[in-house]
């Protein structure tokens, strides 16, 4: 599936994330790899077997190998991160204290820039709801130079890829109902 068929799948009443799907593919704000590969971690985050399909086949092969594992990873250890720390920040307590003794040795070496792969983190975490992991992805993009127009994009494409995903998943819920009450 493409990006294209993507938005065709969706309803009319979804058009402004068809529309947001077309222009955030050529967001110039970010470097081709940045704005790829903030795509394909937000596809992941989504959750969405659909979304993650058409992003990876439009996205990927503008990844080299390495970028696209790097996305990946970002995806898999903020999928696990965010609801740690989110746990962590919202309770508080002794658990701030306490070392997390969970692996994340992926993140060190990611296969890409350190700053590509914070902007990626970044989106997940957006998609997550992670206000910890947010302001500390947040803090290492400006400490890296990139501007507020830069994270805005990543956080951007990270809500829609999500709107696009959650509208799928509602429809499809609608048509499953339909389906079951016809039965």
């Amino acid at each position: 599936m493409s990006l294209e068929a993507l938005k065709n799948a969706l309803p009319e009443y979804a058009r402004d994330m068809k529309l947001n799907l077309s222009s955030l593919a050529s967001e110039a704000s970010l470097t081709p790899q940045q704005r790829a590969g903030t795509f394909v971690a937000s596809a992941l985050a989504s959750r969405n077997a659909e979304v993650t399909r058409a992003v990876l086949a439009e996205f990927g092969p503008q990844l080299s190998p390495e970028a696209l594992n790097g996305a990946k990873i970002a995806a898999t250890i903020m999928g696990m991160n965010n609801i740690y720390y989110r746990f962590v920040h919202l309770v508080g307590g002794d658990y701030k204290t306490l070392p997390a003794k969970l692996r994340m040795n992926a993140m060190a070496k990611p296969g890409v820039e350190k700053v590509d792969f914070e902007l990626w983190a970044l989106a997940v975490s957006a998609i997550n709801g992670c206000g910890m992991c947010l302001e500390a992805h947040e803090h290492e993009l400006r400490k890296a130079g990139l501007g507020a127009e830069q994270i805005q994009a990543a956080v951007r494409i990270a809500a829609a890829v999500h709107a696009v995903a959650a509208t799928l998943d509602g429809e499809r819920a609608n048509v499953n109902e339909a389906v079951a009450i016809a039965a």
